[in-house]
């Protein structure tokens, strides 16, 4: 038996969406086409959470100053390629401050 056989369907079936989910803007795409799959659901809205970080990181750089701009996406780039790569992987991730904030998400 191999391993493709005893993964989830849901899985195999949002792994493309769910790794769109950390792409900035396109966490939308997941959220709107996909929110019937639980595990897409989990990245896209880890996703969410993460673009708008972006944005409030890309506010603040305004009256703070470049350096946060380049901090702050550096670390919401590193987040969010840990998230990619386990959407990629098939598993859920569990990202730090992301996934508390995620979770009281309703859509």
């Amino acid at each position: 038996m191999n391993q493709s056989s005893r993964v989830d369907p849901q899985i195999l079936e949002g792994k493309i969406f769910a790794m769109l989910s950390y792409l900035s803007i396109l966490c939308i795409i997941p959220l709107v086409f996909k929110k019937d799959n639980p595990f897409v659901l989990k990245h896209g809205k880890q996703g969410l959470v993460l673009f708008l970080g972006e944005v409030a990181v890309f506010i603040v750089h305004i009256i703070l100053g470049l350096w946060i701009l380049r901090l702050g996406m550096f670390v919401l780039g590193v987040i969010s390629f840990i998230g990619l790569i386990a959407a990629l992987q098939g598993r859920e991730a569990e990202l730090p401050v992301v996934t508390g904030l995620a979770e009281s998400i309703t859509l």
